[in-house]
C-alpha cells in the first residue's frame, strides 16, 4: 500500500501552530490501515494515538455477550485515542479499520507530554467534544430513527471523511457498525439502490446521488456536520 506523503492529510495535523508541527513531524510514524484490522480492543492499552489520512476507523461499544455498535467515526478530521488524555490509557471502545487507507501514528507518551502544552490542548479539546456529539446523535439515532435514515447517515459521514466517492465495505461490516442483522441492511441497501441513490456489488457502495441521501436521511447528520463544521473549520491555526 502507498505511504502517504504529507502527514497533513489529516486536518488536526494541518492545524497545529509551527511550533508544535515541527516537533510533531520527526515523531510521527506512517502507518498503513487496513480494512478490519483492530486498533485496539476495549480495555486494552494504548500505545499510540492514530490520525487518519485516508482511512476511516470506526469505534464500536462492545457488549459482554460480544454483540457490538458503532459510537462513532474518525477520519482525516480527527484522533483515534482521545481516552489517552481523557483521564487514562486504557479505552472503553473498539476501534475498527472501516475503510482501508494510511495514516500517522504518535506515541502515547509522545501525546500525553503534548497535551499538557498549550495551544495543542485546545486543538484537541475541541475535537473531543465533538467527537462527543457524533457519539451522542448516534445513540440517539440508532434509537428513534429508521434503518433506511441511519444507513443514510453513516453513508454521509463516511463520505466527508473520503476523497471521492466510493466506499469498500462489506454488508456484514455495515451490519456490525450499525448493530442490526446483515438481511436489514441488505433491504436498506436494495431500497437506496432502487431509489438511484447508491450502487453496491461486491463490497463497493457508490453514491450516485449525495443530496438525495441528505433529504432522505434524519437530522442527525446535519448536527454532527454542523458541530465539527464549528469546532473544527478546516486547516484553521489555533
Amino acid at each position: 500500500m502507498k505511504r502517504t506523503v504529507d502527514p497533513k492529510g489529516n486536518h488536526l495535523l494541518a492545524a497545529l501552530p509551527t511550533a508544535e508541527w515541527t516537533r510533531w513531524s520527526s515523531r510521527l510514524e506512517p502507518f498503513d490501515l487496513t480494512l478490519g484490522q483492530v486498533l485496539y480492543e476495549s480495555g486494552g492499552t494504548l500505545s499510540h494515538v492514530y490520525f487518519p489520512t485516508t482511512a476511516i476507523v470506526s469505534l464500536l461499544y462492545v457488549m459482554e455477550n460480544g454483540a457490538s455498535a458503532e459510537i462513532a467515526v474518525v477520519g482525516n478530521e480527527g484522533i483515534v485515542g482521545i481516552s489517552l488524555f481523557m483521564g487514562g490509557e486504557s479505552t472503553p471502545s473498539r476501534a475498527v479499520v472501516q475503510s482501508a487507507g494510511q495514516g500517522f501514528r504518535l506515541p502515547a507518551a509522545v501525546m500525553k507530554d503534548e497535551f499538557n502544552r498549550a495551544p495543542v490542548l485546545h486543538l484537541m479539546l475541541r475535537y473531543t467534544q465533538a467527537l462527543i456529539t457524533q457519539m451522542a446523535q448516534t445513540a440517539v439515532c440508532n434509537r428513534h430513527h429508521s434503518l433506511d435514515q441511519q444507513l443514510c447517515r453513516w453513508l454521509l459521514l463516511s463520505l466527508d471523511r473520503l476523497h471521492g466517492k466510493e466506499l469498500v465495505m462489506t454488508q456484514e461490516l455495515i451490519a456490525n457498525m450499525l448493530g442490526v442483522r446483515r438481511e436489514g441492511v441488505t433491504e436498506a441497501a436494495l431500497k437506496l439502490q432502487k431509489a438511484g441513490l447508491i450502487r453496491y456489488s461486491r463490497g463497493h457502495i457508490t453514491v450516485l446521488d449525495r443530496s438525495g441521501l441528505e433529504e432522505r436521511t434524519c437530522e442527525c447528520y446535519a448536527v454532527v456536520k454542523k458541530e465539527y463544521d464549528r469546532l473544527l473549520p478546516d486547516n484553521e491555526a489555533v
